[in-house]
């Protein structure tokens, strides 16, 4: 049988924390293209993995079960909710962009305050 380090164990519990929220993101609001689901699976993975352990410690805390769970469910809690939080926020930006509304919306806001193109 092949040992594993605490880190290594760690690393796995966020990897597999950050892919699972990642699914999670895809299944519960499906996307538009492959494009759009290839991105937000990859922010996912990669926001799960950065954050996992932050995100995770901040549940916990605020649970008041940091004492109750180990580092590495921690760790695999944090990059799933990480990880899933990451679609929502990139979810809110294309949508923004698509279309140009955001910056219609940016234009109309100059118009309304007076302010002009030099």
């Amino acid at each position: 049988m092949t040992y594993m380090s605490d880190p290594g164990w760690l690393w796995l519990a966020k990897g597999a924390g950050a892919i699972a929220g990642s699914a999670i993101s895809l299944a519960y609001i499906l996307p538009q293209g492959r494009r759009e689901a290839a991105v937000r699976f990859s922010v996912g993975v990669v926001c799960g993995l950065v954050f996992g352990g932050t995100v995770g410690l901040k549940i916990a805390a605020e649970l008041g079960i940091e004492e109750l769970i180990s580092p590495t469910e921690m760790t695999m809690m944090g990059a799933a909710a990480a990880s899933l939080c990451a679609w929502w926020a990139l979810g809110l930006v294309m949508r923004a962009f698509e279309g140009n509304r955001l910056g219609r919306w940016i234009d109309q806001r100059r118009k309304r305050s007076g302010a002009h193109d030099a």
